[in-house]
């Protein structure tokens, strides 16, 4: 069992007033979308489409039949461009189905397609959801990107007694989620209550840190009349949003070495993934655009945006008004979890919940110290590991110290390079030991 410190972390500073009285706004027309194949973790996908075909909004553009996949749609009706390979924000190079959206497409448009189903849940089947969100393609949008239908097809021997909607948002400057409690608040429940259906879960709590006071107030008096969802405030400290972190600080259950939450009872899901779950359910709405924030000291025009999917990140910066200053590098995500950029033509992806433009004089280069051993790491750290140890053992791959000193119970918080006065990249180290590890593990 890998025992999780709820009490642990960082309280790095938290940057969320540059954006968090900014309400959502859809992008303006996107001429072009890069839209990747692979969003998701599982199996691959096949394109459904061809170079020169025509598409129509909302439509299927690439699917699998394996069960743990999500097919991918157009958010808008075009033309087929092409059908090429793409670096996406993690940085890796994957197929992508390149659109020339119609001259009289804007983003924010809206079909007239609806479901035929009765508003009360009463009358949906957990079938019936868990078909609508597989065919919507959801997947997790805090990150993990994880197929949600399979999330909510839980094994008949768990027993799952809590489903936690997440609205921690413990990254530093989003504020995204913050704005769906606040603006989506009735959405937001009315997914929830679809996503307790599908997974046949009776009791849920909605999860906010106590730094977002109106969107506690918005959800608190929404569950008023809900017997079996009620709101938690929770302390505002990273990685406080993290699905072992969150279930040890709500329920005191540790999340088991290589397990899952299910293996404790649980289910989590964001809260941008229950809005998504809506739409599909009512709406009939695929996952064709997501909400994310885009600020920093670097942008002119910090906010929070509802953006299609395969939009490049650049078009998104000239949206909020574009750079402010000389730029030093800029983050799909937020500062602690996010990727640095290496191109602004990567699209965003189901995945994005962020991007993050950061000045040159904000961003120092610098080289690490030697470790003085001061501990501060360990002290942080929510999973109890020994960064330090792990980031040597990594530089030197001596898997086995890798192995037994846990490396594959760290949850990449960055909580330890964070703390560290020597400036040691060590959850860097610590990535690259997982990886090699795990490749060795493979092999063998």
């Amino acid at each position: 069992m890998v025992k999780i410190f709820a009490s642990k972390g960082v309280h790095p500073p938290e940057n969320k007033d540059l954006s968090s009285d900014k309400e959502l706004q859809p992008l303006s027309r996107v001429s072009e979308l890069k839209i990747p194949i692979q969003q998701h973790i599982g199996a691959p996908l096949e394109p459904t489409v061809e170079k020169g075909d025509r598409v129509e909004r909302w439509e299927k553009i690439a699917d699998s039949e394996a069960f743990v996949s999500a097919p991918v749609h157009s958010p808008v009706s075009g033309k087929v461009k092409g059908i090429e390979k793409i670096s996406v924000p993690a940085g890796d190079r994957v197929e992508a189905v390149i659109i020339s959206a119609d001259e009289e497409e804007t983003a924010g448009a809206e079909s007239d397609k609806k479901r035929n189903w009765d508003s009360s849940l009463n009358n949906l089947s957990a079938d019936e959801i868990r078909n609508a969100v597989r065919e919507a393609g959801i997947a997790g949008m805090g990150g993990a990107m994880f197929p949600t239908h399979v999330k909510l097809s839980v094994p008949e021997e768990k027993n799952i007694d809590y489903f936690i909607l997440n609205g921690a948002e413990c990254e530093p400057y989003l504020t995204v989620d913050h704005r769906l409690m606040v603006e989506r608040t009735a959405k937001l429940l009315r997914g929830f209550k679809l996503l307790m259906q599908a997974a046949e879960v009776e009791d849920g709590i909605i999860a906010i840190e106590e730094n977002k006071p109106d969107a506690i107030d918005k959800m608190k008096k929404i569950v008023e009349d809900e017997d079996n969802i009620e709101v938690e405030v929770l302390p505002s400290r990273y990685p406080q949003g993290g699905e072992t972190v969150l279930i040890k600080s709500l329920l005191d259950r540790e999340v088991p070495v290589g397990g899952l939450p299910l293996d404790v009872g649980v289910i989590v899901n964001n809260v941008a993934t229950a809005a998504a779950v809506a739409d599909a359910v009512d709406r009939g709405k695929p996952l064709v655009d997501r909400p994310l924030t885009i600020s920093g000291g670097g942008i002119n025009e910090p906010g929070n945006y509802i953006v299609p999917i395969g939009t490049p990140i650049e078009r998104v910066i000239e949206e909020a008004g574009g750079f402010s200053g000389e730029i030093g590098k800029v983050v799909a995500g937020g500062p602690m979890l996010g990727k640095a950029q290496a191109s602004l033509s990567a699209p965003v992806v189901k995945g994005t919940s962020g991007i993050l433009v950061m000045r040159k004089d904000e961003v120092e280069k610098f080289e690490p110290d030697p470790c003085i051993k001061c501990a501060r790491c360990v002290d942080v750290c929510p999973v109890d590991l020994m960064p330090t140890s792990l980031e040597e053992y990594a530089k030197e791959e001596k898997l086995d110290f890798l192995e037994e000193y846990r490396v594959t119970n760290c949850i990449e918080c960055g909580s330890c390079s964070y703390i560290c006065p020597s400036q040691r990249p060590l959850v860097h180290y610590i990535r690259l030991g997982k990886r090699k590890l795990n490749a060795s593990q493979q092999s063998e």
